[in-house]
């Protein structure tokens, strides 16, 4: 699963630990999710998106093999 956290981020200016203490996470999980080695829980996706006042699937997508 692709996602695009790490622009959301930069367009509201926010670091990996401030995004994690926003949703109540750890920075690592912030890290693992932008980096594509963990699929957030549906639950996770949302609180993401909440922050960045998008919808979820603008923020994560599936890849042509999934």
């Amino acid at each position: 699963m692709k996602n695009n956290i790490k622009v959301q981020r930069a367009i509201k200016n926010i670091t990996q630990a401030e995004l994690a203490e926003m949703i109540q996470v750890s920075r690592q999980t912030i890290n693992t999710i932008e980096s594509g080695k963990y699929v957030p829980s549906t639950v996770l996706a949302l609180k993401i998106a909440k922050v960045f006042n998008v919808k979820v699937e603008d923020i994560f997508e599936l890849e042509e093999n999934e």
